[in-house]
């Protein structure tokens, strides 16, 4: 095919790569070695590297030729060979644990520069053209916080916004949120934008030992959405998981009776809205968009009604016949809640407070909480991504994966939210990955651009290969076959060349 002349940068892609180290083996997908991934749009042509994040973790895995760094769904123990005290001293020292620094989940920019990001408090920085691995941030020299999400914000001036979970700090457990600005003071240019971060507010955790696990967080032009899901970490579980023989996996847990709490912080104040809004008990991961419409959030969310798909992750069920036999006992749904901010507070109780049309609800309830309920958008897409110029905007289109009873995608999908049609592209024995969007420079549509994605074949004989799609037909403009052994990989993300600084500086 032909690729637009306009296309040039670099995609830069993240997830695991290696499970088995030596005689040992990862339990779970999630575990494994990150594997960077680029592709480089150059005059028309693809060029393709990837590389192993040289985090300190794999560095101390392949050194012992053993997994020797505990990960989410795999506990690591010391060489038996050691003394006892060596080994008592490890246990005790594992109580809040020292995180992994494998940074496998998504990439990051701040400051102009780039990082393999994962959900605990470190990230390591990459040079997105060689793939080499540079220093190690830890979140923790500058706020206190344990573990922190791989779905960052971009706010107009180029700052991130994130969130992380501070675990008993002070006796209080907490979610923060912070900033890290996209540029330093011209005379204190030797200091990092890290050391400028700023908390931005807290949100007070609603059990001091049971923080609640969340993947991304929702942001409008004047708030800030968390969502409190009944999905939690046991900190006490966490502290004794070592000792136990466990993983940290197994202190997750989801309690379907209760309920799931709507956090919205005004930006400007740093306050939290004093209504209290709710839903019923859901598991969710991705925020696809949100945005204020006469006085009401309205925000778009990917849910589940149980925590199914983690487990699916464990590479026991990962089989040859993975996609048939296992079956997620939840399927995603992509859920639309509107939210009134600004409402009748003499509304009469029961009464349902959203005057937008829409079939999602919002009820007031006798103690003054309001109970909301979604409307269903559509049903079987995750790994959302948007056109981020229209993040906290109004918009139309969701660029996801396809999947249905399985948790592998099978095609990849345009949704519209406001028509729902949707447009689709798949091929026996794909399975694509995440798809980004690249707008076109100078776009006046929400859509005027392509979509990029990695498909790997069922079949390890036939070559992985790189699509790109027009974003409004979703036809193919091309493809870019690559003859090396490629995994499905989670997240990632475009740098247009312009943003890319040059080797000399």
């Amino acid at each position: 095919g032909q690729l637009p002349t306009w296309l040039q940068g670099i995609l830069l892609r993240n997830g695991p790569g290696m499970h088995t180290i030596g005689d040992s083996k990862y339990n779970h997908w999630f575990d494994g070695m990150a594997l960077l991934h680029s592709f480089t749009f150059k005059n028309g042509e693809v060029y393709y590297r990837s590389k192993y994040l040289r985090s300190d973790t794999y560095n101390c895995n392949i050194e012992a030729n053993r997994i020797v760094v505990s990960e989410f769904g795999t506990m690591a123990y010391p060489d038996p060979c050691k003394n006892i005290f060596a080994k008592a001293f490890s246990y005790l020292s594992h109580t809040i644990p020292e995180f992994t620094d494998n940074c496998l989940i998504n990439i990051m920019k701040a400051g102009g520069d780039f990082y393999a990001t994962g959900e605990t408090n470190f990230i390591r920085k990459i040079n997105p053209q060689t793939l080499e691995t540079l220093e190690k941030v830890d979140y923790n020299k500058y706020v206190a916080v344990n573990v922190a999400t791989s779905h960052p914000h971009y706010d107009s001036a180029g700052n991130v916004l994130n969130m992380g979970t501070s675990i008993v700090d002070k006796g209080k457990t907490k979610y923060l949120l912070f900033k890290i600005p996209s540029s330093v003071p011209e005379q204190e240019k030797k200091k990092s934008c890290f050391q400028h971060l700023e908390v931005v507010c807290s949100i007070p955790s609603r059990s001091l030992l049971h923080p609640s696990y969340y993947h991304s967080f929702g942001i409008t032009e004047n708030y800030i959405i968390f969502i409190e899901q009944p999905f939690r970490l046991d900190i006490v579980k966490m502290a004794t998981a070592y000792i136990r023989g466990v993983n940290w996996a197994s202190c997750l847990a989801y309690n379907k009776d209760d309920k799931t709490w709507f956090h919205f912080i005004d930006r400007k104040t740093k306050k939290e809205v004093s209504t209290k809004f709710y839903t019923d008990a859901l598991v969710f991961f991705h925020h696809i968009n949100a945005y204020e419409e006469d006085g009401h959030i309205i925000f778009d969310i990917i849910a589940y009604t149980d925590n199914s798909l983690y487990d699916m992750f464990y590479l026991k069920n990962l089989g040859k016949d993975f996609a048939e036999n296992s079956r997620l006992t939840s399927r995603p749904t992509c859920k639309r809640f509107v939210v009134p901010l600004q409402y009748d507070k003499d509304a009469v109780v029961d009464s349902n407070l959203v005057t937008l049309p829409s079939t999602a609800t919002a009820v007031k309830e006798k103690d003054g909480n309001i109970y909301c309920q979604p409307e269903i958008l559509c049903e079987g897409i995750e790994l959302p991504r948007i056109n981020y110029d229209y993040n906290s905007k109004k918009y139309k289109y969701v660029f996801a994966t396809e999947v249905q009873w399985s948790p592998v995608p099978t095609k990849i999908t345009k949704f519209n939210t406001q028509t729902k049609e949707m447009l689709h592209w798949g091929q026996d024995d794909c399975w694509p990955s995440e798809p980004i969007f690249v707008p076109r420079p100078d776009a006046k549509e929400e859509d005027d651009g392509v979509v990029l994605t990695c498909v790997v074949k069922t079949d390890p004989k036939d070559p992985p290969f790189l699509l790109v799609l027009d974003a409004k037909t979703f036809t193919e403009l091309g493809r870019a076959t690559v003859n090396v052994e490629m995994h499905i990989d989670l997240h990632g993300m475009f740098i247009p060349q312009q943003d890319m600084k040059t080797e000399a500086e």
